[in-house]
């Protein structure tokens, strides 16, 4: 039954995409991180539920004007599971890449972990409006 689950999914995947989007969706076995993204007066904030997972589990990087966020979620159980009856949580390896959608300094970047969100904050580089040129 879960081969044609699989088969199902896939075909309306390749409806609604791209043969490039596709292959990329199929191709990486990592989830996708759930993520808002908001802009304060000083700082884009990026906020990411992550309960479960220890601050050492949890890589963040900065590339150009995207932040990388990687981790992994050990499932706590450790018996061995015979049935799912609802699998909505993901557990394993994730990674979330997001745009940063103004001009920032990646090497303020600070980030921290209170009752399972991770908040980001990369300060935005803020330029004078107006000056005066001398001659």
């Amino acid at each position: 039954m879960k081969k044609e689950e699989n088969n199902w999914e896939k075909e309306s995947i390749e409806e609604n995409s791209t043969p490039k989007e596709e292959k990329k969706r199929w191709k990486s076995d990592a989830g996708e991180l759930a993520v808002d993204v908001y802009s304060t007066s000083k700082h884009i904030v990026i906020q990411a539920p992550i309960g479960g997972i220890k601050k050492d589990d949890i890589d963040i990087t900065t590339e150009k004007d995207m932040v990388i966020i990687k981790g992994k979620r050990n499932r706590p159980e450790k018996e061995e599971i015979n049935c799912f009856y609802t699998n909505e949580c993901f557990f394993g390896d994730f990674q979330r890449e997001v745009i940063l959608p103004e001009e920032t300094d990646p090497s303020r970047i600070e980030a921290d972990m209170k009752e399972g969100i991770l908040t980001i904050r990369v300060p935005k580089i803020e330029r004078e409006k107006k000056r005066k040129i001398e001659v």
